[in-house]
């Protein structure tokens, strides 16, 4: 299943069986614009990992090779003669701005909702664009389980 399915599914079933508390979850999964991250943190990720993003900041140009071992960027490979196109001292400032401004960026979006860190967003937070263009809160969408007693 797709995240924006799985995720609310797995937090709700955990919230469902009062296990929320002792498992820890890591959503990964086309998660590379703050808007992502930050939907994850409402729905109730412990934190996201990506390497889409970062696949991009280092030059990735989606060439669909990477399963190939010819990546023509050297990104995604093991020939040496492929590898020599990706120079990590011309890339390092690219990823480390990535990786700096997506973190900002989802700090912003959390001071926006009125909370002062992105571990704080709840589902109420959000709103969800919907095909008809009207947007719905992210709490009415996926509404929180009631715990039951197992």
């Amino acid at each position: 299943l797709p995240l924006r399915e799985s995720l609310p599914m797995l937090v709700d079933k955990l919230m469902e069986y009062q296990l929320r508390d002792r498992i820890k979850i890591i959503a990964s999964g086309k998660l590379l614009t703050p808007g992502d991250v930050a939907w994850a943190l409402c729905l109730g990720t412990d934190f996201c990992v990506s390497a889409r993003g970062f696949m991009f900041s280092l030059g990735c140009i989606q060439a669909l090779q990477c399963n190939k071992n010819t990546c023509p960027t050297g990104i995604t490979t093991h020939d040496p003669d492929l590898q020599k196109g990706l120079v990590p001292e011309a890339k390092k400032d690219r990823v480390a701005a990535y990786a700096k401004n997506l973190v900002y960026e989802v700090g912003v979006l959390a001071h926006s909702c009125g909370v002062t860190e992105p571990r704080k967003l709840r589902r109420h937070h959000a709103r969800i664009v919907m095909e008809n263009s009207l947007s719905v809160r992210l709490d009415q969408l996926h509404p929180l389980p009631t715990p039951t007693e197992h």
